[in-house]
Protein backbone atom coordinates (compact mmCIF):
# COMPACT_ATOMS: atom_id res chain seq x y z
CA UNK A 1 0.00 0.00 0.00
CA UNK A 2 1.37 3.25 -1.16
CA UNK A 3 2.54 5.57 2.01
CA UNK A 4 1.55 9.18 1.63
CA UNK A 5 3.02 12.47 3.04
CA UNK A 6 2.94 15.82 2.41
CA UNK A 7 4.10 19.64 3.01
CA UNK A 8 1.37 22.14 3.42
CA UNK A 9 2.06 25.86 3.79
CA UNK A 10 0.37 29.23 1.63
CA UNK A 11 2.20 29.83 -0.43
CA UNK A 12 3.91 26.30 -0.97
CA UNK A 13 5.57 26.71 -4.60
CA UNK A 14 9.36 27.14 -3.81
CA UNK A 15 9.30 24.05 -0.99
CA UNK A 16 12.05 22.04 -1.56
CA UNK A 17 10.75 19.23 1.06
CA UNK A 18 9.65 17.36 -1.98
CA UNK A 19 12.81 17.09 -3.57
CA UNK A 20 14.27 15.79 -0.51
CA UNK A 21 11.65 13.56 0.38
CA UNK A 22 11.32 12.21 -3.44
CA UNK A 23 14.68 11.90 -3.39
CA UNK A 24 15.05 9.49 -0.36
CA UNK A 25 12.03 7.55 -1.83
CA UNK A 26 13.94 6.50 -4.69
CA UNK A 27 17.03 6.29 -3.48
CA UNK A 28 15.41 2.99 -0.79
CA UNK A 29 12.92 2.23 -3.24
CA UNK A 30 9.72 2.80 -1.02
CA UNK A 31 6.10 2.68 -2.56
CA UNK A 32 5.85 6.70 -1.43
CA UNK A 33 4.96 9.50 -2.65
CA UNK A 34 5.50 13.11 -1.08
CA UNK A 35 2.73 16.28 -2.38
CA UNK A 36 2.96 20.23 -2.05
CA UNK A 37 -0.08 21.27 -0.55
CA UNK A 38 -1.33 25.13 -0.98
CA UNK A 39 -3.71 25.52 1.91
CA UNK A 40 -5.10 29.15 2.95
CA UNK A 41 -4.90 30.33 6.37
CA UNK A 42 -8.74 30.05 6.68
CA UNK A 43 -8.50 26.53 5.37
CA UNK A 44 -6.26 25.15 7.89
CA UNK A 45 -8.70 23.79 10.68
CA UNK A 46 -10.32 21.86 8.61
CA UNK A 47 -7.15 20.48 6.59
CA UNK A 48 -6.31 19.33 10.03
CA UNK A 49 -9.49 17.85 10.99
CA UNK A 50 -9.46 15.99 7.73
CA UNK A 51 -6.40 14.07 8.14
CA UNK A 52 -7.00 11.03 10.09
CA UNK A 53 -8.74 9.89 7.05
CA UNK A 54 -7.36 11.42 4.39
CA UNK A 55 -4.62 8.47 3.51
CA UNK A 56 -1.85 10.26 4.51
CA UNK A 57 0.71 9.38 7.13
CA UNK A 58 1.62 13.13 8.00
CA UNK A 59 3.54 15.95 6.38
CA UNK A 60 5.68 18.67 7.21
CA UNK A 61 4.12 22.44 8.47
CA UNK A 62 5.43 25.40 7.28
CA UNK A 63 4.64 29.57 7.07
CA UNK A 64 2.09 30.28 8.02
CA UNK A 65 0.78 27.40 9.40
CA UNK A 66 3.12 26.33 12.66
CA UNK A 67 1.60 27.88 15.25
CA UNK A 68 -2.06 26.83 14.44
CA UNK A 69 -0.80 23.22 14.01
CA UNK A 70 0.73 23.81 17.67
CA UNK A 71 -2.94 24.56 18.97
CA UNK A 72 -4.46 22.29 16.49
CA UNK A 73 -2.62 18.91 17.22
CA UNK A 74 -3.92 16.58 19.43
CA UNK A 75 -1.02 15.57 21.41
CA UNK A 76 2.39 17.25 21.17
CA UNK A 77 6.35 16.01 21.54
CA UNK A 78 7.69 17.97 25.22
CA UNK A 79 10.46 19.91 22.39
CA UNK A 80 7.41 21.25 20.20
CA UNK A 81 5.32 22.27 23.49
CA UNK A 82 8.27 24.21 24.33
CA UNK A 83 9.22 26.02 21.18
CA UNK A 84 5.24 26.51 20.51
CA UNK A 85 5.45 25.74 17.08
CA UNK A 86 4.65 22.20 14.89
CA UNK A 87 6.69 22.05 11.49
CA UNK A 88 5.87 17.59 11.48
CA UNK A 89 2.40 15.94 11.93
CA UNK A 90 1.99 12.06 12.21
CA UNK A 91 -1.19 10.42 11.67
CA UNK A 92 -1.52 7.90 14.85
CA UNK A 93 -4.48 5.52 15.20
CA UNK A 94 -6.92 8.52 13.96
CA UNK A 95 -5.13 11.49 15.88
CA UNK A 96 -2.48 14.21 15.38
CA UNK A 97 0.57 13.99 16.99
CA UNK A 98 2.96 17.14 16.79
CA UNK A 99 6.84 17.71 16.69
CA UNK A 100 9.20 20.20 15.94
CA UNK A 101 12.41 18.54 14.29
CA UNK A 102 14.04 22.11 13.58
CA UNK A 103 15.98 22.08 16.53
CA UNK A 104 17.49 18.94 16.28
CA UNK A 105 17.94 19.18 12.86
CA UNK A 106 20.60 22.60 13.34
CA UNK A 107 22.07 20.33 16.28
CA UNK A 108 22.51 17.55 13.66
CA UNK A 109 23.95 19.96 10.82
CA UNK A 110 26.76 21.91 13.55
CA UNK A 111 27.60 18.22 14.70
CA UNK A 112 28.01 17.35 10.63
CA UNK A 113 29.60 20.20 9.86
CA UNK A 114 31.97 21.13 13.10
CA UNK A 115 32.00 17.40 14.37
CA UNK A 116 30.22 15.84 17.52
CA UNK A 117 32.80 17.60 20.19
CA UNK A 118 32.52 21.35 18.12
CA UNK A 119 31.05 23.02 22.24
CA UNK A 120 34.17 21.71 23.30
CA UNK A 121 36.59 23.08 21.24
CA UNK A 122 34.77 26.59 20.17
CA UNK A 123 32.93 27.68 24.10
CA UNK A 124 30.00 26.83 25.12
CA UNK A 125 28.56 30.45 24.39
CA UNK A 126 26.09 31.09 21.55
CA UNK A 127 24.95 34.24 20.41
CA UNK A 128 21.18 34.32 18.21
CA UNK A 129 20.60 37.45 16.42
CA UNK A 130 16.71 37.24 15.92
CA UNK A 131 13.80 36.07 18.20
CA UNK A 132 11.22 34.72 15.79
CA UNK A 133 10.26 31.39 15.61
CA UNK A 134 13.50 29.79 13.92
CA UNK A 135 15.59 31.70 16.55
CA UNK A 136 13.38 30.53 18.96
CA UNK A 137 13.53 26.16 18.10
CA UNK A 138 17.65 27.14 17.79
CA UNK A 139 17.92 28.18 21.26
CA UNK A 140 15.84 25.59 22.15
CA UNK A 141 18.16 22.63 20.62
CA UNK A 142 21.52 24.85 21.84
CA UNK A 143 20.16 24.63 25.46
CA UNK A 144 19.85 20.90 24.56
CA UNK A 145 23.01 20.34 23.77
CA UNK A 146 24.71 21.92 26.87
CA UNK A 147 24.83 25.64 25.65
CA UNK A 148 24.36 28.72 27.13
CA UNK A 149 22.48 31.36 25.02
CA UNK A 150 22.79 35.18 24.39
CA UNK A 151 19.51 36.33 22.33
CA UNK A 152 20.23 39.61 21.12
CA UNK A 153 17.35 41.45 18.66
CA UNK A 154 16.35 44.72 17.09
CA UNK A 155 13.19 44.13 19.79
CA UNK A 156 14.62 43.77 23.36
CA UNK A 157 11.20 42.96 24.63
CA UNK A 158 11.40 39.83 21.81
CA UNK A 159 14.43 38.41 23.23
CA UNK A 160 13.24 38.46 26.66
CA UNK A 161 10.40 36.54 25.73
CA UNK A 162 12.95 34.18 24.15
CA UNK A 163 15.37 34.30 27.16
CA UNK A 164 12.36 33.79 29.34
CA UNK A 165 11.70 29.82 28.16
CA UNK A 166 15.00 28.79 30.16
CA UNK A 167 16.17 32.02 32.17
CA UNK A 168 18.98 29.85 33.68
CA UNK A 169 20.84 28.81 30.41
CA UNK A 170 19.56 32.27 27.97
CA UNK A 171 19.87 35.73 28.36
CA UNK A 172 18.87 38.79 26.25
CA UNK A 173 21.50 41.61 25.23
CA UNK A 174 21.01 44.52 23.50
CA UNK A 175 21.67 44.82 19.75
CA UNK A 176 24.48 47.51 20.92
CA UNK A 177 26.33 45.19 23.14
CA UNK A 178 26.58 42.90 21.07
CA UNK A 179 30.79 43.75 19.94
CA UNK A 180 31.17 43.22 23.43
CA UNK A 181 29.58 39.93 23.78
CA UNK A 182 31.44 38.53 20.92
CA UNK A 183 34.42 38.28 22.85
CA UNK A 184 33.65 34.94 24.81
CA UNK A 185 31.37 33.42 22.09
CA UNK A 186 31.89 29.90 20.67
CA UNK A 187 29.01 30.27 18.05
CA UNK A 188 27.49 33.17 16.66
CA UNK A 189 24.30 32.01 14.55
CA UNK A 190 21.85 34.64 12.38
CA UNK A 191 18.38 33.36 12.51
CA UNK A 192 17.15 36.70 11.01
CA UNK A 193 16.45 37.45 7.07
CA UNK A 194 19.34 40.05 7.03
CA UNK A 195 21.47 38.39 4.73
CA UNK A 196 18.79 36.23 2.61
CA UNK A 197 18.18 36.80 -1.21
CA UNK A 198 16.14 40.13 -1.95
CA UNK A 199 16.95 41.44 2.07
CA UNK A 200 19.90 43.81 3.03
CA UNK A 201 23.07 42.47 4.74
CA UNK A 202 24.37 41.65 8.05
CA UNK A 203 26.00 44.32 8.89
CA UNK A 204 28.49 43.23 11.79
CA UNK A 205 31.92 43.36 13.02
CA UNK A 206 33.10 39.74 13.32
CA UNK A 207 36.58 41.07 14.56
CA UNK A 208 36.16 40.28 18.52
CA UNK A 209 35.21 36.51 17.66
CA UNK A 210 37.47 34.48 19.06
CA UNK A 211 39.81 32.45 16.38
CA UNK A 212 37.85 29.01 17.43
CA UNK A 213 34.31 30.40 16.58
CA UNK A 214 32.39 28.93 14.31
CA UNK A 215 29.40 31.35 12.73
CA UNK A 216 26.32 29.90 11.55
CA UNK A 217 23.41 31.25 9.39
CA UNK A 218 19.86 29.74 8.83
CA UNK A 219 19.87 31.57 5.27
CA UNK A 220 20.27 29.46 2.54
CA UNK A 221 19.20 31.30 -0.40
CA UNK A 222 22.41 32.16 -1.38
CA UNK A 223 24.60 29.53 0.11
CA UNK A 224 27.07 32.22 0.82
CA UNK A 225 25.82 34.98 3.03
CA UNK A 226 27.77 38.19 3.47
CA UNK A 227 28.08 36.96 7.16
CA UNK A 228 29.40 33.70 6.06
CA UNK A 229 31.79 35.10 3.85
CA UNK A 230 32.96 37.54 6.05
CA UNK A 231 33.80 34.54 8.30
CA UNK A 232 35.63 32.69 5.87
CA UNK A 233 37.72 35.67 5.48
CA UNK A 234 38.65 35.74 8.98
CA UNK A 235 39.58 32.11 8.90
CA UNK A 236 36.95 30.96 11.06
CA UNK A 237 34.70 27.99 10.07
CA UNK A 238 31.29 28.86 8.82
CA UNK A 239 27.78 27.02 8.40
CA UNK A 240 25.37 27.53 5.77
CA UNK A 241 21.37 27.15 6.43
CA UNK A 242 21.16 24.26 4.11
CA UNK A 243 21.60 21.64 6.38
CA UNK A 244 19.27 22.48 8.64
CA UNK A 245 16.59 22.03 5.95
CA UNK A 246 17.93 18.82 5.19
CA UNK A 247 18.19 16.94 8.55
CA UNK A 248 15.07 18.52 10.01
CA UNK A 249 13.79 16.15 7.39
CA UNK A 250 15.23 13.07 8.55
CA UNK A 251 12.44 12.29 11.98
CA UNK A 252 9.29 12.99 9.29
CA UNK A 253 10.70 10.48 6.71
CA UNK A 254 11.47 7.67 9.35
CA UNK A 255 8.19 8.21 11.07
CA UNK A 256 5.92 8.00 7.62
CA UNK A 257 7.71 5.30 5.62
CA UNK A 258 9.18 3.41 7.98
CA UNK A 259 12.86 4.26 7.32
CA UNK A 260 15.55 6.62 8.89
CA UNK A 261 17.05 7.99 5.97
CA UNK A 262 20.59 9.87 5.69
CA UNK A 263 21.73 13.43 5.28
CA UNK A 264 23.98 12.06 2.06
CA UNK A 265 26.30 14.84 -0.23
CA UNK A 266 24.02 13.23 -3.07
CA UNK A 267 20.98 14.69 -1.58
CA UNK A 268 23.08 18.25 -1.10
CA UNK A 269 24.00 18.18 -4.34
CA UNK A 270 20.77 17.83 -5.64
CA UNK A 271 19.44 20.24 -3.57
CA UNK A 272 21.95 22.91 -4.36
CA UNK A 273 21.87 22.30 -8.36
CA UNK A 274 17.70 23.09 -7.50
CA UNK A 275 18.57 26.10 -5.84
CA UNK A 276 21.17 27.27 -8.72
CA UNK A 277 18.75 26.44 -11.56
CA UNK A 278 16.34 29.11 -9.97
Amino acid sequence: MTRKAFVVGHPIAHSRSPLIHGHWLAEHGIDGTYERLDVAPEAFEAFLRGLPDSGFAGGNVTIPHKEAAFRLADTLTDRARTIGAVNTLVVEDGRLRGDNTDAPGFIAHLDRSLGDDWPARTGRQAVVLGAGGAARAIVVGLIERGLSVVIANRSPERARALAALDPDHARALPWEALPEALAGTGLLVNTTTLGMAGHPPLALDLAALPDRAAVADIVYVPLETPLLAAARARGLAAVDGLGMLLHQAVPGFAAWFGLRPEVTPALRERIVADLVAT
